[in-house]
């Protein structure tokens, strides 16, 4: 039953996700370029319409993967295509849902441990909408960026209260604070910007606060570094791209904080537990 309401809500955030993007890019165009009015573009009050023909959606043409699939991934109105983006962000948001309660390492039945997964799983649809967001425009949005470091603030506060110290936790939260956005901003001065962007200095901080701790941002970064090599590197042998070619690191940060978050304390428990062993 919890896994049913946790897909049924990914889903729908998904479709959030979806509208959210596309209406906070459409804000920052100049109001000529704009698709819409600012009414039409609210996030609070603007209804859901195609992004071609700007025909107002019924309830039906919004059911999550259903009404894309129904309608052969075309607008009812206008027959244009709708991008596969809609139903995979969807999906992906409700798989994240669902690994996300799965792997949950903290106590469920503490009102800290719940209240955790409640605020991790609203940060998970920041970082999906990061992600889409990074992919397209190449940009990392402070109007999402900052709310992530006010979710990993709470997140912060209820992991030390159920800590044996809180003192403890939190000094581990400014660590992770400090590597998984202090490195980020040491590189981002001394390229002056060249090698690294803002946004990924303040997503930096936002991912140190809810993973809790230096070790874990340590290896938040060394998977996401990984990622983003497999990426470049086969552009880069087949000479299809430059070494000072533009990638948006965003989506690797955060994958790899969706993977850290979930199993990274038991990656680096194997990983002692087989040093010490050799």
């Amino acid at each position: 039953m919890i896994y049913a309401v946790l897909i049924i809500l990914g889903l729908c955030f998904g479709s959030f996700v979806n509208a959210l993007v596309w209406r906070l890019h459409q804000q920052d165009l100049p109001k000529k370029k704009r698709a819409a009015s600012d009414a039409e573009l609210s996030i609070a009050k603007g209804r859901s319409m195609c992004t071609h023909c700007k025909h107002t959606l019924a309830w039906y043409d919004l059911v999550p993967v259903l009404s894309w699939t129904l309608l052969m991934g075309r607008c009812r109105y206008c027959r244009k295509p709708i991008g596969l983006q809609y139903p995979l962000v969807e999906l992906l948001t409700a798989i994240i849902f669902v690994l996300s309660y799965a792997f949950w390492s903290y106590d469920l039945n503490s009102a800290a441990g719940l209240g955790m997964l409640i605020l991790w799983l609203a940060a998970t649809v920041g970082f999906v909408a990061l992600t889409v967001y990074d992919l397209r425009w190449m940009l990392l949005p402070n109007r999402i960026v900052f709310p992530l470091i006010g979710l990993g603030i709470f997140v912060s506060l209820l992991r030390a209260i159920q800590a044996d110290s809180i003192a403890g936790s939190l000094l581990g939260a400014l660590g992770g604070l400090a590597v998984a956005g202090g490195i980020f901003y040491v590189v981002f001065q001394v390229s002056n910007g060249t090698w690294i962007g803002g946004g990924d200095v303040k997503l930096g901080f936002a991912i140190g606060l809810f993973l809790g701790g230096p070790v874990l941002a340590f290896l938040m970064l060394f998977i996401a570094s990984l990622l983003g090599l497999s990426v470049a590197m086969p552009g880069i042998v087949l000479k299809r791209s430059k070494l000072n070619a533009k990638l948006p690191f965003g989506p690797f940060l955060i994958t790899a904080t969706l993977l850290v978050m979930l199993v990274g304390q038991r990656i680096v428990d194997w990983y002692l537990g087989t040093v010490l062993y050799l």
